[in-house]
């Protein structure tokens, strides 16, 4: 997740009044998108969650990829 501008080939969605930006082919591929602010006792931070398929092994470690 990073600060960006819309670009061309970008789509944009809002999730719970906040403002998206994403690749038009990845974001076909993973909607629905949810994103979530959460907190645990590891800690807080953004979860996603998507239609996309999980990596073998699991998530990247730090959100719901």
């Amino acid at each position: 997740m990073a600060l960006d501008e819309p670009k061309d080939d970008d789509q944009v969605f809002e999730e719970k009044g906040t403002k998206y930006v994403m690749e038009k082919t990845i974001y076909d591929q993973a909607k629905p998108i949810n994103v979530d602010f959460v907190e645990s006792p590891r800690g807080s931070g953004f979860q996603l969650t998507s239609n996309l398929a999980q990596p073998a092994g699991g998530g990247c470690g730090s959100c719901s990829c």
